[in-house]
């Protein structure tokens, strides 16, 4: 049985603690540093050291690691083999900080209120320093309360997730015997809004393409050539329009899944994303938007480039570009996204089209929605928060997910504590400051209740 009144003992003060003055300092000192994943390296080791000194104060043993040029962190707390063994994983690098873009003149790395609105102010405050230190603070409340976490933890924190997580995976493969763990516990991502706590069991794969039409060297009159000549705009625009319906709805043979699992969909009914900002009659027919966004796959158009927008003259452009951005489920053979795109324009008359795969490429995965350790967490946070959280199937956007199912072949769930609205990736990246004490106090729930349950009841064996 569970100890009730040492438990809410726990959560109290995790909140309390997020509540605290102490709290504010520690986040701004995280913020304080310009951990741009884009440029130097010396912060992100600064960064890296910093963070040591706080799980060392926890009883944590750190190391630190290279891979690709990236700085790594482990920190890790073994109380007894016997008990259950949990990864956690964060990143501490950012997107740009934007400086001069953020309303009412702030400073992305100095930590700033709206006391109107309560909302705190700065570059990775929710993607993803806030939320690492959520978990770090809802662990130091299960230490003070019970003495011990009652788990054994590893934290593995890298700097370059905002470039594609260089390293990571030779890492885990490095670290592959020292973390031997029965599941990953991490946070990022948003919430499906802020006021309700959210489960999502992996993430969606990312792969992004360049196509280019190249039809001739300098632009043609459109006057003396129109209607002769090929537009490789408008080629491209059709191109482009074949690959989904009118409506959006996926047309690439060998990019649309064959289905949404029962379980999936059940864990998604009546669910609204993204905040109601949807349309509910774009996307694949027959699915909601919900199960458009968290189980099924969509191709979206990010940029399109022909002749000059600004100043465009009368001529024939010489050449089109479009960067085509595919998010996609696990099921589909995601060896074979560049061929059956290829196979797709040759079969519709377009193969004088240039493919070519740009950026970092995700890979799809997820743990299913009936595994024992993800209802294991659900109950967890319905039991702190008085209410069901939403379980989501996979996270809309990309994650290195598959890095830990794959090479550490463990189930993943993923708590996040940001929202929809955040603005990470943008100027006046923000979260309400009560959405920091409600996080904290469903996490030191979880972790809580990580320490009073055995290996075989997490993982239904």
């Amino acid at each position: 049985m569970l100890d009730t009144t040492s438990r809410d003992t726990a959560v109290t003060l995790a909140r309390a603690i997020a509540e605290d003055d102490a709290f504010r300092a520690a986040l701004a000192d995280l913020i304080a540093f310009p951990t741009d994943a884009s440029r130097e390296v010396a912060p992100l080791h600064a960064y890296l050291a910093h963070v040591a000194q706080g799980f060392a104060a926890m009883g944590f043993e750190t190391q630190g690691y290279t891979s690709e040029g990236r700085p790594f962190l482990l920190a890790s707390r073994i109380e007894d083999d016997a008990r259950p063994t949990v990864l956690g994983y964060a990143h501490g690098d950012t997107v740009p900080g934007m400086e001069g873009q953020w309303a009412d003149g702030r400073d992305p790395w100095a930590l700033s209120e709206d006391t109107g609105t309560g909302r705190w102010y700065g570059r990775g405050i929710a993607d993803n320093k806030g939320q690492m230190l959520v978990n770090m603070t809802a662990m130091q409340a299960v230490l003070t309360a019970r003495g011990s976490l009652g788990f054994n933890a590893h934290v593995l924190i890298e700097m370059g997730e905002e470039i594609g997580s260089p390293g990571l995976r030779k890492v885990c493969d490095r670290l592959k015997e020292r973390l031997k763990v029965d599941l990953l516990i991490a946070s990022d991502g948003p919430r499906i809004d802020a006021e309700t706590p959210t489960i999502f069991l992996g993430a969606r794969g990312g792969a992004t393409f360049r196509l280019t039409l190249h039809r001739r060297e300098g632009g043609r009159h459109s006057g003396n050539f129109g209607g002769a000549l090929k537009n490789p705009a408008l080629e491209l625009a059709h191109a482009l329009a074949s690959m989904t319906s009118a409506k959006g709805a996926l047309q690439v043979a060998g990019w649309v899944p064959d289905g949404v699992p029962d379980a999936a969909r059940t864990a998604l009914a009546g669910l609204t994303p993204a905040g109601g900002e949807v349309d509910a009659d774009w996307g694949a027919e027959g699915l909601t938007p919900a199960e458009r966004i968290h189980a099924w796959n969509s191709a979206e158009i990010l940029a399109f480039s022909a002749g000059n927008i600004a100043h465009p003259v009368n001529a024939i452009p010489d050449r089109a570009e479009a960067v085509v951005q595919l998010r996609y489920v696990p099921g589909i053979d995601d060896t074979q996204l560049t061929e059956a795109l290829r196979a797709h324009l040759d079969q519709h008359g377009f193969a004088d089209i240039a493919i070519e795969e740009q950026g970092p490429r995700f890979r799809a995965s997820a743990t299913r929605v009936d595994h024992p350790a993800a209802q294991f967490a659900a109950q967890s946070l319905a039991r702190t928060a008085g209410d069901d959280p939403v379980l989501l199937p996979s996270l809309g956007g990309s994650l290195p997910n598959d890095i830990f199912t794959e090479v550490l072949g463990v189930p993943t769930i993923w708590v996040p504590h940001s929202y929809p609205g955040c603005s990470q990736h943008a100027p006046n990246e923000h979260l309400p400051r009560a959405l920091f004490a409600d996080a904290t106090g469903l996490m030191a729930g979880l972790y809580w209740d990580l320490g009073s349950v055995s290996k075989d009841a997490l993982l239904g064996v």
